[in-house]
């Protein structure tokens, strides 16, 4: 997260968060090293290992592992962590999991959110009963390169181009992994992979869909950002009381807000029309600065508008970050991972500058999301609502106006209560029509499974049981 709370924070957030933000327990254990190569042309050549962990080397979990690399001839190398479901994993459904940035490791998502450990002050994994692996198996890829584990001297610095790479992981992940083609697949992740999914769900549905060896069954956005015309309009009513919360602003500055939102719209819709990088990094700009700026202002967490940010003195937002980079920089976690990189990199801040250079983080990719829809392909999104990066008032907007052949239906249902499997607790509030589902999850930041490891736990145990209403 870099200075995310300090100073500066607005640079940082928007460059490097978003906006410039399983093996079958009977078959054949792997070899400590196994490559497969897959070469369509010339130029186009692609290879992935896979390593066998001793799961007492780390103590992360008790499961069948695999750690490995994607590589891109001698240039791009993509670093990944496979766990077998803890239940039936010849079964049970894969869930790949992305993080978002642009630029931030997924092994974070795995450590503070759904893995199947958390890391302690002592440099410790803790166990966690909530880990997303107690009934899937679970994939962790650290991409784009130069990310986590991953590493290169050439760049990715687009949705489009990283989309591409991810679904060559897959292609290879489930070449060597040939037991699993016919588990459900789903795509999984939050912030910026609110780009990437639906981008990739592209590349799966549609550019690939003679060829693919697997097929999707699910996509799954926690807390995205994926349609910014829309969702920047979010920010100033998140701000001013909108939201739930009382407003954290006074009234000239959300009378302001509410001017600089016409002109954000203005530059999104711009670059939503010309698709150009001028239009589409003045649009990132603009908005930026005009409206997600202003939590300068205050004191409060812009992941979490409840407090002040966990650990402001070291500039991370959420404690256990710190533990998580000490944690895979020590040497003897990287040898047991078969890392081959010198060091990890929680979040790049090239790599979000990158990004920022091309206009990526203002561009829109909800067109993606209504083709999956159309194809009767379940997309669930869901927000904490303590959030003001990628709120849930913007998530419910862009989803709500999101044009699919079930829109006027979905778009007019009412939010209902979002009650946990026995009945005792309102997780928060849902909407479902079709294959579309929402949920505002109640009192829960950015990164909704840290916040509520138990409604994120029901939710994707739910889901991933074919419940895509949230109803049990």
């Amino acid at each position: 997260m870099g200075n995310a709370c300090g100073k500066n924070w607005w640079f940082l957030l928007v460059v490097l968060l978003l906006l410039l933000p399983f093996m079958v327990p009977n078959f054949e254990r792997l070899v400590s090293t196994a490559v497969i190569s897959h070469s369509k042309e010339e130029d186009y050549d692609y290879s992935l290992s896979a390593n066998a962990i001793d799961p007492a080397s780390l103590g992360v979990d008790t499961v069948n592992q695999w750690s490995g690399y994607l590589d891109y001839q001698d240039e791009k190398h993509w670093f990944y962590w496979f766990f077998e479901s803890r239940n039936d994993p010849a079964n049970d459904p894969v869930i790949l999991v992305l993080n978002g940035g642009p630029g931030c490791s997924s092994l974070l998502t795995l450590f503070m959110e759904v893995g199947p450990a958390s890391i302690g002050a002592d440099l410790k994994p803790i166990h966690n009963p909530y880990s997303w692996n107690s009934n899937a198996s679970v994939i962790f890829l650290d991409q784009p390169v130069n990310v986590g584990f991953s590493y290169s001297d050439e760049r990715v610095n687009s949705t489009d181009d990283a989309a591409k790479d991810v679904y060559m992981f897959l292609d290879l992940f489930f070449t060597k992994f040939v037991n699993f083609t016919s588990n459900d697949f789903h795509v999984a992740g939050e912030s910026y992979a609110g780009h990437y999914i639906p981008k990739l769900a592209h590349e799966i549905v549609y550019v690939h869909k003679n060829d693919a060896k697997f097929k999707l069954s699910s996509v799954i956005i926690g807390n995205g950002l994926t349609d910014p015309s829309v969702q920047f309009e979010s920010f100033a009513p998140m701000a001013c009381g909108g939201g739930g919360f009382p407003a954290i602003l006074n009234e000239t500055m959300c009378d302001s807000m509410a001017v600089d939102s016409q002109t954000c719209k203005k530059l999104t819709s711009a670059c939503s029309k010309t698709d150009s990088t001028e239009d589409c990094i003045a649009a990132s700009t603009f908005c930026g600065e005009s409206l997600i700026d202003v939590i300068k202002y205050t004191d409060l967490n812009p992941f979490d508008l409840r407090g002040p940010c966990e650990d402001a003195h070291s500039g991370f937002c959420w404690k256990g970050w710190e533990y998580i980079d000490s944690y895979l920089n020590q040497r003897s976690i990287q040898e047991a991972l078969g890392s081959r990189a010198s060091s990890f990199v929680g979040c790049s801040s090239s790599v979000a500058v990158d990004f920022f250079k091309t206009g990526d983080n203002s561009k829109s990719f909800q067109r993606y999301v209504a083709e999956l829809l159309d194809s009767n392909i379940p997309v669930l999104l869901f927000a904490g609502d303590t959030d003001f990066i990628c709120n849930w008032l913007g998530n419910k907007a862009w989803s709500d106006a999101l044009e699919w052949t079930g829109h006027e239906a979905y778009e007019k249902l009412p939010l209902k209560p979002w009650l946990s499997k026995d009945g005792s607790t309102q997780f928060g509030e849902v909407k479902n029509y079709g294959p579309l589902t929402f949920a505002r999850v109640y009192e829960a930041g950015h990164l909704v499974p840290y916040y509520q490891p138990e409604a994120s736990f029901e939710m994707i145990i739910s889901w991933i049981s074919k419940d895509i209403s949230l109803s049990h």
